[in-house]
């Protein structure tokens, strides 16, 4: 038998079936490809068992009890007496099916996708190797691969039984301590969620601030939504030395002092894709990068496709899959938009929740624009003032003056990430700010403060 006929001849290899690469696979198929997809751990990837899903199961939890505890100055009074038990159950039984994917699998095959369980490594032009076996693909490959918990080169943690967000959402029972090592929206989301189920929390960030990558604004109403309930904050705070005794963590900061100890530590310190693993150098590319760079029908090379975190546009599902539409059509030769990316929508769900899109303040004058920005709190509308006890929050927008267009906006308090909705639509279809401006907002909405923030807009300092 020649090395030929050991192929596997198929029309798309899919490597990775998260929610961009399932999409993918399984719409292909339908359409009437022979497909294979590749997936070396659950079908449905990060989101639906260690990421989004449970993730807001928990965040969905930790605002219910908030909201208990502000009974007494809107309503009278409540006991509430917290149980992680039935947050744990949730997460088991309704989100992960205790983490086994053969609904997702099964769904999936249904569409005539041919499941390959194991680690996939390119070979070559479309040619993708999983174990013994070497599939080479008539129209392409995609890489859906998604990242990996990122680990800091820190003294001493290689080796200690840190967690990761893995760990966190399969957690029967909480710690009566932890240590989050990152402030990012990982980090803030679960050492929210951890502290209102009376886990006593302290987040360690390198940066000056929370949420560094958004506006300053977000990052201070993180924190003082983090201290509220009980939080112990510490920004600009390098770690020099991580220890384990078996009983709980040691950390010892840079900055010296006592060392923080707490029974559990989790690291939150990014995410990273790993290209070496998928041989991405047997098609030229350099395995030492940080995302494959895609063109606007996200090709890679000839014959390679990429979408989802990968390609370094986000670590967001929905990324992933407008990604894979825009692959699907054109893997189909189907006609359609080049991928845009200018009103990239993110959302923190912390409470108040922190939405954003677009440019932040900060980009957007290194891009050179000249730049006219506005923030109005939340109590700037009706609503946010009816709101109460919970309400904080804020509208900042930023604008492109010689344009007169929004580039980017964040929508921060109880329904952040609902309001932030109008404001994408905004930036993406570059709707003037003279015409935002003439728009009639609904009364009393949280979004009124739309409103109010396009008014400061125009009567604030000349743009520079």
């Amino acid at each position: 038998m020649n090395t030929d006929e050991r192929i596997e001849r198929v029309d798309v290899v899919v490597v990775g079936l998260g929610p961009g690469g399932e999409y993918l696979a399984g719409t292909l198929a339908e359409a009437g490809l022979d497909v294979v997809g590749v997936e070396a751990e659950l079908v449905g990837g990060e989101c639906p068992y260690w990421g989004c899903v449970p993730s807001k199961m928990m965040v969905r939890a930790g605002n219910v009890l908030a909201e208990a505890g502000r009974v007494a100055a809107l309503a009278g009074g409540a006991t509430v007496a917290a149980d992680w038990g039935t947050v744990a159950g949730r997460i088991s039984g309704e989100a992960t099916d205790d983490w086994n994917d053969r609904v997702a699998a099964d769904r999936l095959t249904a569409k005539g996708v041919r499941l390959v369980r194991g680690r996939g490594r390119l070979r070559g032009p479309r040619q993708v190797t999983v174990g013994a076996r070497t599939f080479a693909a008539r129209r392409g490959v995609v890489l859906a691969t998604g990242t990996r918990p990122r680990t800091p080169a820190v003294p001493g943690l290689a080796g200690t039984p840190y967690w990761t967000n893995r760990d966190a959402m399969a957690a029967k029972e909480l710690p009566a301590s932890m240590l989050v090592l990152g402030g990012g929206a990982i980090g803030v989301e679960l050492a929210q969620v951890f502290a209102r189920f009376s886990c006593a929390v302290t987040v360690v960030e390198g940066q000056d601030r929370l949420l560094s990558q958004e506006e300053p604004e977000a990052g201070e109403l993180a924190e003082r939504a983090l201290r509220e309930d009980g939080v112990t904050v510490l920004t600009a705070a390098r770690v020099r030395q991580v220890g384990h005794d078996g009983a709980g963590f040691t950390v010892a900061l840079e900055s010296g002092g006592e060392p923080l100890r707490a029974e559990r530590l989790l690291v939150a310190t990014g995410r990273y894709a790993d290209l070496a693993a998928l041989g991405v150098d047997t098609v030229g590319l350099d395995p030492a990068a940080g995302a494959l760079e895609t063109d606007g029908r996200m090709r890679v090379a000839e014959g390679l496709w990429a979408v989802g975190d990968v390609t370094g546009r986000g670590a967001f599902t929905h990324v992933s899959m407008y990604q894979a539409e825009i692959a699907v059509r054109d893997l189909l030769g189907q006609p359609g938009p080049d991928a845009d990316y200018r009103a990239l929508p993110r959302v923190t769900f912390t409470d108040p929740e922190i939405g954003a899109v677009g440019l932040t303040e900060r980009r957007a004058r290194e891009r050179g624009l000249r730049v006219r920005t506005s923030v109005v709190p939340l109590s700037s509308s009706t609503r946010g003032w009816l709101h109460g006890p919970g309400g904080e929050g804020f509208i900042k927008l930023v604008e492109d003056a010689d344009r007169g267009v929004l580039v980017g906006a964040t929508s921060a308090g109880p329904a952040g990430g609902e309001v932030l909705y109008g404001l994408n639509v905004a930036v993406h279809a570059e709707v003037p700010v003279a015409r935002l401006r003439h728009m009639i907002y609904t009364y009393p909405t949280f979004h009124r403060a739309v409103e109010s923030a396009l008014a400061a807009l125009h009567a604030g300092p000349d743009p520079r």
